[in-house]
């Protein structure tokens, strides 16, 4: 019918700025702190950007479900306002008639939403821990950052250089604190570059500086000066990355019946169903009275919203610890929230028009 292919098209180019919007929020807030944690030197610069992808691939089910609901109701509340659908009231055009066009929409979306939150968003989490594994265990040289203080060897060396070249191979302006064997010594060094050994072992080579050592409760400390200072920069051995729930894929989570990942597949079930739930919610939620305010509607919609999430992040903790049934948990928040969905619809549909009170 007509009407559905403009709505339709109506909710898709809502779709599209909303999720322009939210995309843009989001990313905007998660790149702000990646920046931050290479600039403390906690991460590699180039790191950004794919760190920066695994984490917009995590959040874009729950994004994908917000564009779903907030177009769906702006579109409608739209309609009420320019009276259209007062129109298609008049027409005989019940309000469940709206249900189709907006299945035929959010079917695709929700289908998004499943294969991003079983398949793509626990590869996202996975391989973005596996990633800053990687990043944690390269060599002292390769972690520095100039201007800022780096730890290496779980706290005992700490490395400070004011600039390096682009290729690592060349610093200025070295500082070096390291505890070996109770004595704490502290080199300071104009310049220093990597150095390869033969038998693979990588040094950094510092040049033109003085080492100062003393050992901790003594007055007493040496003072040395030396034109080459070498200390050896190994990769550490790569930990295997923990296998939580959220990493896990769906197969595994499927056969463990532990109760952590039974909380992990309640999240995963219930984002797809939550999604459809709020699409069909949005229909009666879109009600405005011309004469009225029209920012009540949004109001009840963002609480609604807000529970829902609340809850289902509720049931999901309670099956991990225990306390709750993975069948309850997996259908019982949807359940309750279909009373207020039925409700709503009822309330539209029984509400008699201004027309059909004069008539009457």
């Amino acid at each position: 019918m007509i009407f559905e292919r403009a709505a339709r098209r109506e909710f898709a180019h809502s779709a599209a700025g909303i999720s322009v919007a939210l995309l843009a929020i989001l990313t905007s807030t998660q790149l702000i702190r990646l920046l931050n944690d290479a600039a403390g030197g906690r991460i590699a610069p180039e790191a950004v950007l794919a760190l920066l992808g695994f984490a917009a691939l995590n959040f874009l089910p729950v994004l994908l479900s917000l564009t779903l609901f907030v177009a769906i109701l702006l579109s409608l509340s739209r309609s009420y306002r320019d009276s259209e659908m007062a129109v298609w009231l008049s027409c005989g055009l019940p309000l469940t008639a709206w249900m189709r066009p907006v299945l035929n929409f959010a079917l695709p979306m929700v289908l998004a939403v499943a294969i991003l939150s079983s398949l793509l968003s626990p590869w996202a989490n996975l391989k973005s821990a596996e990633y800053k594994e990687k990043l944690a265990t390269r060599n002292d040289a390769s972690q520095v950052s100039p201007g800022a203080f780096r730890e290496a060897k779980k706290g005992e060396r700490v490395v400070f250089v004011e600039a390096m070249a682009d290729d690592v191979s060349q610093v200025k302006n070295v500082f070096v604190t390291s505890l070996q064997q109770g004595k704490l010594g502290v080199v300071m060094a104009a310049t220093g570059h990597q150095e390869t050994m033969a038998n693979g072992d990588r040094f950094m080579v510092l040049e033109n500086g003085r080492r100062y050592e003393v050992e901790p409760g003594t007055p007493v400390f040496k003072i040395m000066e030396f034109e080459r200072y070498g200390f050896r920069t190994e990769d550490a051995e790569a930990k295997p990355t923990d296998r939580i729930p959220s990493r896990l894929p769906l197969w595994e989570l499927v056969a463990d019946d532990s109760d952590a990942n039974r909380g992990e597949l309640v999240w995963r079930i219930g984002m797809p169903v939550s999604a459809l739930i709020l699409a069909f919610m949005a229909i009666p939620l879109s009600y405005v009275n011309p004469r009225a305010g029209r920012s009540a509607n949004m109001l009840i919609a963002i609480l609604i919203y807000a529970i829902y999430s609340n809850l289902t992040s509720m049931s999901q903790a309670w099956v991990a610890q225990g306390k709750l049934s993975f069948w309850i948990g997996v259908w019982a928040v949807h359940g309750l929230m279909l009373v207020p969905l039925a409700f709503l619809f009822y309330r539209r549909v029984t509400l008699r028009l201004p027309w059909q009170r004069k008539a009457a």
